[in-house]
């Protein structure tokens, strides 16, 4: 790895820590989605010196006093009452997308800096004035696009931002899942699987995080997007659980995902970036997460990432780190409401037959 390399990862982890262990506000209920992550991320937190929990159901207070121990210092039921009581910097909110937006909006209110889960909305019109509000009030709102804090991302970018494989001519990606998860009749029955509730299934849920990673790696946003939605499977859902997405980048590169549950279990993650210099491909989580190939000496070259948090112990890390000014927030709020109009643009696009724009 070569220092820059270095440098970039090292500005993600736990030496750089804040003056002082800060506050954190756990905002969830019964269908928190990743609740067992954030717990675990922010019990292994450092700059993380003490949690309170907002529930309005009651439902997890268990679950995260077991998970963080002497760590939970008190459970509301309202986010106005722990207010009373207690003075994070910041709050962790995983809800319901379709009852996300008016506590976000509270929750910035108050003065927090706010990472939410997303999608966070049912349509982006409903997180426009969230970002709005954010930018307003100088606080962080970031959808938990932790991808962007992985090693292997980090590393990916700066070759392409560092001109290592030159102007990008075209992008691969396909990000899927396991079927098995929709057969399940509790899935069924909970809020990812009704559109109403969620926005959408799997191009919403799991889809957005490999758009994000497009752009965050190409370094140009998606203005254009044509696509197709369907339920490959047949399981008795209101959403997709197959989605192909084209879309055209601002730079003129063309890109393709496929996104998917299409597995018996785990996951099937690939990036591939083409260049007028090389090319990159990502396969995350396997033994070989990345490599390069350079035109010029004609070697293919392999990244390591190195030991330390990885996937939302790590993000929450950088959440927590972003809110004291440790460190510069990985996702603005403009970029976290930039890829849920993509996102809401696609689905236009496979409603209606006809390629959309992405309004900024």
């Amino acid at each position: 790895m070569n220092r820059r390399a270095f440098t970039q990862l090292a500005a993600m982890s736990p030496v750089f820590a804040a003056s002082a262990p800060v506050e954190v506000a756990l905002v969830t209920h019964a269908e928190g989605a990743h609740l067992s992550a954030y717990i675990e991320g922010l019990a292994k937190t450092a700059e993380v010196g003490a949690v309170s929990l907002c529930d309005p159901s009651g439902a997890t207070e268990a679950a995260v006093r077991k998970g963080l121990g002497e760590k939970l210092k008190g459970s509301y039921r309202s986010l106005a009452q722990l207010r009373k009581e207690r003075k994070p910097v910041a709050a962790l909110i995983t809800m319901e997308a379709k009852v996300a937006p008016p506590v976000i909006a509270e929750a910035l209110d108050a003065g927090l800096h706010v990472m939410a889960e997303k999608p966070a909305c049912v349509r982006a019109e409903d997180f426009a004035p969230l970002a709005a509000k954010a930018n307003a009030g100088k606080r962080n709102l970031m959808l938990a696009m932790s991808n962007r804090v992985d090693a292997v991302m980090q590393e990916a970018r700066r070759l392409v931002q560092s001109d290592s494989i030159g102007r990008i001519y075209g992008m691969e990606l396909h990000t899927i899942a396991d079927q098995t998860r929709l057969t399940r009749a509790e899935y069924q029955k909970s809020w990812f699987a009704q559109k109403a509730r969620g926005g959408g299934g799997h191009l919403i849920w799991l889809g957005i995080h490999w758009l994000d990673l497009a752009m965050f790696l190409s370094g140009s946003r998606i203005t254009e997007v044509a696509g197709f939605t369907s339920n490959v499977g047949g399981q008795p859902l209101d959403v997709e659980d197959s989605a192909s997405v084209s879309f055209r980048f601002a730079n003129g590169t063309l890109g393709n995902l496929t996104s998917g549950y299409y597995l018996d279990r785990g996951k099937h993650l690939l990036i591939k970036i083409w260049g007028s210099k090389g090319w990159i491909e990502i396969n995350h989580g396997t033994d070989n997460p990345l490599e390069w190939y350079s035109n010029a000496d004609k070697k293919t070259r392999r990244f390591t990432p190195p030991d330390g948090p990885t996937g939302y112990t790590a993000f929450v890390g950088h959440v927590v780190r972003a809110a004291t000014g440790a460190e510069p927030p990985v996702l603005s709020p403009d970029e976290s409401l930039y890829v849920l109009r993509t996102i809401f643009a696609a689905y236009r696009a496979a409603e209606t037959g006809r390629s959309q724009k992405v309004t900024v």
